[in-house]
């Protein structure tokens, strides 16, 4: 199976997702701020990135792990890549994880400023900050996504 955690940009809450995922960030304690940095893609995007899906890793299931920055189409993403899928015949083959109900205040204030702006002195500390309140939220997604994953194994 294919996994693409998605969100607006592709920088920051579908790449701590797939990181998470993939055993690069423990579950059980908030990431630092260096080791968000250290992590693929982590408030690196640019605006030619966004609609490119980037591979993370492979996780225990032998499972692709992507990324995705996808703007404003929120679900709708969804819908194209599993519609796509499907138009392939492997229907059951990917699944879409959008991110963005877990990304708050700071991660879109900062993201906007490190990204957009490209001010990252600015932006990158607040959207560390915001990532990391989030944190918690986001391992109780992925942990939502490997308990399908395990139910779908058997």
């Amino acid at each position: 199976m294919v996994i693409i955690y998605h969100c607006f940009g592709g920088s920051h809450s579908s790449v701590t997702a797939a990181a998470i995922h993939l055993g690069m960030l423990r579950k059980d304690r908030i990431p630092s701020a260096r080791e968000l940095n250290e992590l693929p893609y982590y408030d690196k995007t640019s605006e030619a990135d966004f609609g490119t899906i980037r591979y993370m890793g492979k996780d225990e299931w032998d499972n692709d792990v992507y990324i995705l920055g996808k703007k404003s189409m929120g679900d709708r993403y969804n819908a194209i890549l599993t519609g796509v899928a499907a138009l392939l015949g492997q229907s059951t083959a990917i699944l879409p994880v959008n991110c963005m109900s877990h990304v708050n205040w700071s991660m879109k204030i900062g993201g906007f400023i490190s990204r957009r702006l490209q001010i990252e002195f600015l932006g990158r500390p607040i959207v560390i900050w915001g990532t990391q309140k989030a944190f918690y939220h986001l391992v109780k997604l992925v942990e939502e996504v490997q308990a399908y994953l395990r139910h779908v194994a058997v």
